[in-house]
């Protein structure tokens, strides 16, 4: 079964690991923003060689996201970031081809282990199972 796995984020730790602290958010290092690369790589050097990556990606800062929606004239409504309604948003993801629930789970308290500064927020893993369609969600 295919599953999302996303780990979340906000404008606040993309600034913390560019060394700004802020309230609750405090800077990171170079070495700890090594740190979490390393780890990140090694999670997907371990999914890519077992066979269960499909695709993972980190998102750049919720700085440069664009919304689009229908407005009440049906015309496009375009709204540039950052968001300050927005706590969190999609950090980065994976896509994940796991035999059950358990292991997609196994690999994203693996993720929620991933090495952060002392007093960095600690944020959710979520889990999606993708529907492909055959109604097993």
């Amino acid at each position: 079964m295919k599953y999302l796995v996303m780990v979340q984020g906000s404008q606040a730790d993309y600034e913390a690991m560019r060394g700004n602290a802020s309230d609750g958010n405090p800077a990171w290092s170079e070495k700890d923003v090594r740190a979490m690369f390393a780890f990140m790589g090694a999670v997907n050097d371990d999914l890519a060689e077992t066979g269960e990556l499909i695709d993972a990606n980190g998102l750049t800062e919720p700085a440069g996201t664009r919304f689009v929606r229908a407005g009440e004239d049906g015309r496009p409504v375009i709204t540039d970031g950052p968001y300050g309604e927005t706590k969190e948003v999609l950090a980065g993801y994976w896509v994940l081809d796991c035999e059950s629930l358990g292991r997609v789970t196994e690999i994203a308290a693996r993720v929620a282990r991933c090495p952060v500064p002392a007093g960095a927020p600690a944020h959710a893993v979520v889990i999606r199972p993708v529907d492909d369609g055959g109604g097993d969600v």
